[in-house]
């Protein structure tokens, strides 16, 4: 019996270390599904981290861009009445100004074409609309509409001043008179 006993005994104890052993497998593959949870959610962060980085990099180029296209529009648009007084001046001048003063407008010219120059350098372009084309919203603007005959309501019967693109943006619509002529 006391064979027995100690068969039993060590069974018993063989069994307690199994059941220790079942608890530390357990214990181990709990801890085993916290790191695989715990690395899922440090990879989840990690490459949303990644995709704002890739974000903000896109963001700041596009920023950049518009920056060196679109940076100088203010002053730009503060050159565009240097422009039309220029303009204006050569205009202006009768053919008996022309030979009294061929000098200074030789050099009004001069400076308007440097200007000019310079705008295309810029990406600046004139819209320069002509007599009879159509008037357009998105680069026109109406100083006034009046009846001409021969003419179709829409029609741009009088170019004020020009207007200017930069780059693909307007800076300032074209001013011009429109017909209303009913139809």
């Amino acid at each position: 019996m006391a064979d027995n006993e100690e068969q039993l005994q060590s069974l018993d104890e063989l069994a307690a270390e199994g059941d220790e052993m079942d608890l530390a497998a357990e214990a181990g593959f709990d801890e085993i599904e916290a790191l695989r949870a715990e690395r899922d959610e440090l990879k989840d962060k990690f490459m949303r981290a990644l995709a704002d980085a890739e974000n903000m990099r896109k963001r700041s180029d596009r920023d950049r861009r518009e920056a060196e296209n679109y940076g100088g529009s203010k002053l730009a648009r503060d050159m565009l009445p240097v422009y039309d007084n220029m303009r204006r001046a050569l205009q202006s001048a009768e053919d008996a100004d022309k030979a009294t003063n061929a000098a200074l407008l030789e050099g009004v010219e001069l400076t308007m074409r440097e200007l000019i120059s310079v705008f295309k350098k810029h990406g600046i372009d004139p819209i320069v609309p002509e007599v009879g084309d159509k008037f357009d919203p998105k680069i026109h603007q109406a100083m006034f509409e009046a009846p001409l005959p021969g003419t179709k309501t829409g029609e741009i019967i009088q170019v004020a001043a020009e207007g200017f693109m930069l780059h693909d943006r307007l800076l300032r619509a074209a001013q011009v008179g429109v017909s209303s002529t009913p139809a």
